[in-house]
């Protein structure tokens, strides 16, 4: 991709997520992620119905009247999002390409987080990691994030996301909210280490897959590519059992992925590279809000 068609991908992001980021997730997405506590702010005169342990006794005896402590949320929050570069993001045949989709989610969630002062840090993985960068704020540090999602290169096709959530424990030392990005085709067991991060951090799965992961069409004998591996295999979709045998098996993965992290307290949307993605991840950010 020259630079030119780059900027412009980039600046089509930007547009449409900073708009949503500012218009629809700025308030749901402070509701949804709680700062790290309550800080000192300020004294005042106490008034009827303050709670008396609040009230500052050593102002209170140099003014010889009561006065209560004032608290206010420590907002500042890290955000990392963890973005899975393998070969299988590269396929979308019944909509966007699911690197695509992971873009404007991605941008939507920094955009969302610098408009509350967060700083915001990416992983980007394969099975390794391939790109670390730190959190910091403000809208070139996004751009710059938007940049690579579209444009990175990973040095690896496979996935392995024990190895990231592995990476998110060991290098952020301070609690975070965390996004990972992913289709979840992965054939490694990452769910103790998903538990692990969600118990030190605040962790949310986001799902991207294409309608065709889900089911195989009917056009007779075809070959298919793995993106990962880089095999080719021919497969007769015609037979009616291999359609049903391929659906079972994504509806069995599927289940396993909603049961474990659902038992590992970790929050799971699911999202079609042919639907938009805004319904989905406002609802997940109502669902916290309501906690």
């Amino acid at each position: 991709m020259d630079a030119k068609e780059l900027l412009k991908k980039i600046r089509k992001i930007e547009i449409r997520t900073r708009g949503l980021s500012q218009n629809i997730f700025a308030g749901e997405y402070h509701s949804a992620f709680k700062g790290r506590g309550m800080i000192f702010s300020e004294v005042r005169e106490y008034m009827p119905g303050d709670d008396v342990r609040d009230i500052d006794w050593n102002v209170t005896a140099r003014q010889n009247k009561p006065y209560v402590k004032v608290y206010e949320e420590e907002r500042e929050l890290t955000l990392m999002i963890l973005i899975d570069v393998s070969g299988s993001r590269n396929f979308g045949a019944c909509g966007d390409i699911k690197k695509e989709r992971m873009a404007e989610i991605a941008a939507t969630l920094a955009f969302s987080s610098i408009q509350n002062n967060d700083k915001v840090g990416v992983i980007f993985f394969s099975d390794k990691i391939e790109k670390f960068i730190p959190a910091k704020k403000g809208r070139k540090h996004i751009l710059l994030i938007i940049r690579e999602i579209i444009n990175f290169k990973p040095e690896s096709e496979g996935t392995d996301i024990d190895i990231a959530l592995q990476f998110l424990n060991n290098a952020i030392k301070k609690k975070c909210m965390a996004f990972l990005l992913s289709d979840f085709i992965d054939s490694h067991d990452y769910f103790k280490s998903m538990s692990i991060a969600n118990k030190k951090h605040d962790l949310a799965a986001i799902q991207i897959y294409d309608k065709r992961d889900s089911e195989m069409p009917n056009v007779g004998l075809a070959r298919f590519k793995d993106l990962e591996t880089g095999k080719d295999i021919w497969i007769d979709t015609s037979s009616k059992s291999i359609r049903n045998d391929y659906a079972r098996n994504w509806y069995d993965k599927q289940q396993q992925l909603v049961g474990r992290t659902s038992r590992s307290g970790v929050d799971l949307i699911s999202v079609s590279t042919d639907e938009d993605f805004v319904k989905a991840l406002l609802g997940m950010f109502k669902r916290r809000s309501a906690r």
